[in-house]
């Protein structure tokens, strides 16, 4: 097991108690940090907090003093808890320290890191390198964002293994030291403004996964982005774009019907199973960063002829009497819709809504005209609704949930149509995760058949 080793901190607070949060804690306590535990939600009984006591933590739960900073030197913050939070605030001005986990990891492995993040995309192209990386036989283990605590992860990583970890912007912007040898930067729009206030704040987060790289680690980024394409001009790291829309000579890029990476051709793009333009641009990342992890073309094909795709991400989940069932769940934002809708060229029964966060939805408005129905829930039901009488949609219905949106789906489809999931909102109105809201979708469809 690795240890903490210059770790400038012998006293660390841990801000809440998910996964992140015990794991981190054990790992501070392992290395000899005092550590001290807060969680408003939980109590003295909780198994985890018992067992942090165990380890010698102190533990102050059910409420938020802000007495737990007094005598630490470092707060360990988990990722969802916002900087207007008033212990974050408390900290910031005694001047303390606030990582999140993930800079934890860092420092406790010596094993490459390959980074991913993006407003959309992370946990496609994260498990599409992964998955080139094993098929090539190179060690790799996956952690992050995607689900799996990234220091219990590095703790325990052999010295011929590679940690692919997705990143969020909650968790970039708690770093300090934090480098991987691979960065990879999908994209940037707007999104989480009410966690990061302003699109810069969004952006300086994001752009924190290269902040620390060197001259001899590298950026993937995407060329077609112009936002992207501003700030990679202050990188150190070497420059490898990738684009679907012009040939990049340093990096990875199609041209007719063929993958290029560094003027070597890869494979033929009508191979690759996932469809869509914006997993296009996922493939030309996972490919480049797998080049640079020197993977053999074999491998590279042989992954991106049998991925149909992630979990909730564009999910194809069965043909029915004709009609496309399509689980994207994780199309939490109007961009990840657009991208799904623009995958389709067949009439689309779009089933849409969820957590009001007080946007509008125009932006969909040129992404609609294959649209022949819509099936809304949620908290921003009336709002698509208008949006879809404005465009004339012809069938426009309110059901009360995903389970009812199937069944009515079904009910206004012809042999031909996709029955699409990409709710272009969280989920949180009324499902716990969106990984709750498209399995309800998948069992609902598996009910029908």
């Amino acid at each position: 097991m690795k240890t903490l080793n210059n770790f400038p901190y012998h006293s660390a607070l841990v801000l809440g108690l998910a996964k992140s949060g015990s794991a981190a804690a054990k790992a501070l306590l392992q290395n000899g940090i005092y550590v001290r535990v807060n969680d408003m939600k939980a109590n003295k009984e909780d198994e985890v907090v018992q067992e942090l006591i165990k380890m010698g933590a102190e533990a102050v739960v059910g409420s938020h003093p802000l007495e737990v900073l007094n005598g630490m030197d470092l707060l360990v913050k988990n990722p969802g808890i916002p900087y207007d939070n008033p212990i974050v605030k408390e900290a910031m001005k005694r001047n303390i320290p606030i990582i999140t986990e993930i800079e934890l990891a860092y420092r406790l492995t010596e094993s490459p890191i390959v980074g991913i993040t993006g407003s959309n995309g992370k946990t496609t192209t994260t498990t599409l390198i992964s998955d080139i990386l094993n098929e090539d036989g190179q060690g790799v283990k996956v952690a992050g964002n995607i689900g799996i605590v990234a220091t219990e992860i590095a703790q325990n990583l052999q010295e011929n293994e590679t940690l692919v970890l997705e990143l969020s912007s909650f968790q970039l912007q708690g770093i300090i030291d934090f480098r991987p040898k691979i960065a990879v930067l999908l994209n940037i729009f707007e999104a989480h403004l009410d966690y990061h206030k302003t699109l810069e704040n969004y952006i300086m987060s994001k752009c924190n996964i290269f902040s620390n790289q060197k001259e001899t680690d590298y950026l993937v980024y995407n060329a077609d982005d112009p936002i992207l394409e501003r700030e990679v001009k202050n990188a150190k790291a070497i420059l490898v774009p990738f684009s679907v829309s012009k040939k990049v000579e340093n990096g990875a890029y199609v041209e007719g019907n063929t993958v290029y990476f560094k003027g070597e051709k890869i494979m033929d793009r009508d191979k690759i199973v996932l469809v869509g333009e914006h997993n296009l641009e996922n493939v030309l990342a996972a490919i480049a960063a797998a080049k640079l992890q020197g993977v053999d073309n074999s491998s590279i094909q042989q992954v991106l002829t049998t991925f149909t795709g992630v979990k909730h991400r564009l999910q194809f989940v069965t043909n029915m009497n004709g009609r496309q069932f399509y689980n994207d769940s994780k199309a939490t934002n109007v961009l990840a819709t657009q991208k799904a809708l623009s995958s389709f060229e067949k009439p689309v029964i779009l089933l849409a809504g969820g957590l009001d966060r007080g946007n509008e939805f125009n932006e969909l408005e040129p992404y609609l005209n294959h649209v022949k129905a819509m099936v809304l829930f949620g908290e921003t039901k009336e709002k698509l609704k208008a949006l879809g009488q404005k465009l004339e949609i012809p069938s426009i219905n309110i059901v009360e949930n995903v389970e009812e949106a199937v069944e009515k789906a079904y009910q206004v489809s012809d042999e031909g149509d996709v029955i699409l999931l990409s709710p272009a909102c969280a989920s949180w109105d009324q499902y716990r995760t969106f990984e709750e809201r498209g399995d309800m979708f998948v069992q609902a469809v598996h009910r029908l058949m």
